[in-house]
């Protein structure tokens, strides 16, 4: 049985900032405030990062991915999602069409500053959210997810409990009391059966044509399986499929790599340079 991964708890990022990041709070439609890091490099061009559950901006994959862009000229911003760090609202479990209008706040405030944003990176909730954003929104031509579900009630019997349909139908919740140093949070009915219903092959047949995508998933991703990033290779044709050997969910010894992948994939698009693959490449 996999055992729930708390993001938070990863070592500490090495990677240090080259320049100060700018603290920049934004309000959502329902007006919380979400706070997030801008690493400013003065590009037009910026990319922002989304965070998993449990997890915030401050996770060490966020940070190093935003120092990484930062270092190659290309501005980055990484905030929180509502009810997560340092923003406003409730934690929840689900809640995704909730963050997907956390993440339509964040671009369209970058756009109507005049800036380009050229990518949207998210990781494990965090890039189905990205997913789900790009299947309501064509505003953003790159979308880079990281272990990310196709069956969306993957892990959540580890993270609640057996019986947890039948404890949540009666209670109309679910509190998960984690270890220490986590936060605790409640799952709602609501909040529950968002997720199980949320079709992710339905949302990636209506995403743009037009749109790059970059999937990346560890083959030893012991939280969702990498036949979930291999199902969904199958029916997007416009999709690069990058799979890490040995690679866990967090990437915890295969950072560098996934970092250069990611790299890679948003340098080229900013230069304009298209790559296909018309195979799913495994990387050793």
């Amino acid at each position: 049985m996999a055992t729930p991964v708390n993001l938070e708890q990863n070592p500490a990022s090495t990677f240090t900032s080259g320049a100060e990041q700018q603290k920049i709070v934004i309000k959502n439609n329902r007006g919380e405030k979400l706070v997030g890091l801008l690493h400013e490099t003065g590009s037009k061009e910026i990319v922002i990062l989304c965070h998993g559950f449990p997890a915030t901006k401050e996770y060490n994959m966020m940070v190093e991915l935003a120092s990484a862009l930062e270092k190659q000229g290309i501005s980055a911003f990484r905030f929180d999602f509502s009810g997560n760090g340092e923003s406003e609202g409730l934690l929840e479990f689900g809640s995704f069409r909730k963050e997907v209008d956390d993440l339509h706040a964040v671009v369209q405030h970058f756009t109507s500053t005049n800036r380009d944003v050229g990518a949207i990176i998210g990781h494990s909730k965090g890039a189905n959210v990205v997913v789900l954003y790009a299947s309501l929104h064509y505003d953003v031509p790159t979308i880079i997810n990281l272990s990310r579900s196709y069956k969306m009630d993957t892990g959540v019997e580890e993270r609640l409990g057996k019986d947890y349909l039948e404890r949540v139908k009666k209670d109309g919740f679910i509190d998960i009391k984690p270890h220490t140093g986590e936060v605790p949070y409640r799952v709602t009915e609501e909040s529950l059966m968002e997720q199980l219903n949320t079709n992710m092959h339905e949302a990636w047949l209506k995403i743009d044509p037009d749109c790059r995508v970059l999937t990346v998933h560890g083959s030893a991703d012991e939280m969702i399986p990498v036949e979930d990033a291999l199902e969904f290779a199958k029916i997007i044709p416009n999709i690069e499929l990058r799979i890490i050997e040995g690679a866990n969910h967090c990437y915890d010894n295969h950072r560098d790599k996934l970092v250069s992948i990611v790299l890679d994939f948003i340098k080229a698009e900013m230069h304009g340079v298209t790559t296909v693959i018309e195979e799913p490449v495994p990387i050793v």
